[in-house]
């Protein structure tokens, strides 16, 4: 049997009578690039934060990084990164002082982590803004800063929820090149986005409706089964049907 970074069998989460999440079946691989698509209140956001260990399930199995969703989310978090939509740091800090924290949060020792934050700082072209407030940066540097301290512990599998809200399209594209240089790592990343686009650089993708999926395959394959050119055209013929 595959062993899955992320997998989950008819997995659910109800508020009330509310169904936000409906029978989540996914299987994603070890260093793939899986898109999580759909329109805003899809239900999305509540799938990631419970493979997260944020949220408890309301039925369903679920396992990430080979630990239950259930019994191990403690298990779970220290070898996850996650990237939540809304910019989630502290403003009033640099963006040094707040990989500084954060590497404390995840327990670093003080020489690995001074290590990790001029790595980081390089690599995600922060290096200059160092010792900026993060406030004073464009919201392209925040998105960069935020991923940054979701990579510190140097987790195998990365959820980053809708990372590329509200920047702008040259920004986007500089995101996702980060994004492909972490698949060449080897790692593991699950991204949510409602820009049908971004699904073109996934490797596979699924698609979201009212807390259901209604597709999953890449988005060749997608484009070709509904004999669309592209995946906003493929969303849009799914969700009108």
């Amino acid at each position: 049997m595959p062993n899955y970074a992320v997998e989950t069998q008819n997995l659910g989460k109800r508020f009330g009578k509310f169904e936000a999440v409906k029978n989540l079946n996914l299987a994603v691989q070890q260093g793939e690039i899986f898109g999580f698509l759909g329109a805003n209140g899809a239900g999305k956001t509540t799938a990631i934060r419970m493979l997260c260990g944020l949220l408890l399930p309301s039925s369903g199995k679920g396992s990430v990084a080979g630990f239950d969703i259930y019994k191990e989310n403690e298990k779970i978090k220290q070898r996850i990164g996650y990237m939540s939509q809304k910019f989630s740091l502290y403003e009033d800090l640099t963006p040094a002082e707040n990989i500084e924290f954060y590497g404390g949060v995840y327990g670093l020792q003080r020489g690995t982590l001074l290590q990790k934050r001029a790595q980081l700082l390089e690599e995600l072209g922060l290096r200059e803004q160092a010792n900026m407030t993060t406030r004073s940066l464009p919201l392209g540097f925040k998105q960069r800063l935020a991923l940054s301290c979701a990579l510190l512990h140097d987790p195998p599998i990365i959820f980053l929820d809708e990372p590329t809200g509200g920047v702008d399209p040259e920004a986007r594209r500089n995101f996702w090149d980060l994004i492909y240089h972490m698949a060449e790592q080897g790692k593991t990343i699950f991204v949510t986005t409602h820009y049908m686009d971004e699904a073109e650089y996934c490797h596979r993708v699924s698609i979201m409706y009212q807390g259901e999926i209604i597709a999953l395959a890449s988005p060749k394959e997608l484009k070709q089964q509904h004999e669309k050119a592209s995946m906003q055209e493929v969303f849009i013929h799914l969700v009108d049907r």
